[in-house]
């Protein structure tokens, strides 16, 4: 049986995962810049909290959450390696993100999402805010969930 886990980052290990996961996704096969993957929210000092999806032991799913205005957190930097794609990788990140950021008192959530995630985003009830713009040579669109 595969043994499933998404869980908030605590260790310096943790956050390794995370950032070979972005590294893997983002970086080699959609060839996003690393000067624009990095930033200063995954500082260890930072307030964003990090989440990392295990299967087996393995890293598989990453995301970010930042508090991006009173009451608003943002979602950031959602991947799921290659290979676990279509196995409910993306929804259990987001839930334990959501649960993240009920417990930390936020109302909504905001996010840029690629829009060949966008149908993804909207099963999660997300709706489209904007029209669509680039992010890193990518279309993206902004959307809201109320919490």
């Amino acid at each position: 049986m595969t043994e499933t886990e998404v869980r908030v980052v605590t260790t310096a290990d943790e956050r390794e995962d995370v950032f070979a996961v972005r590294q893997t996704v983002f970086v080699d096969e959609q060839d996003v810049d690393e000067s624009l993957e990095w930033d200063e929210y995954d500082e260890p000092d930072s307030d964003a909290v990090h989440f990392v999806g295990y299967r087996d032991g393995e890293p598989v799913g990453a995301a970010r959450l930042r508090e991006s205005e009173p009451g608003v957190g943002k979602v950031e930097r959602v991947a799921v390696v290659k290979s676990a794609r279509g196995e409910g990788w993306g929804r259990r990140l987001m839930a334990a993100l959501e649960t993240e950021a009920e417990n930390r008192g936020f109302e909504r959530l905001v996010l840029h999402g690629q829009t060949s995630a966008e149908g993804f985003y909207h099963r999660l009830d997300y709706e489209t805010t904007s029209d669509v713009f680039d992010e890193a040579g990518i279309p993206h669109v902004k959307m809201l969930k109320e919490l």
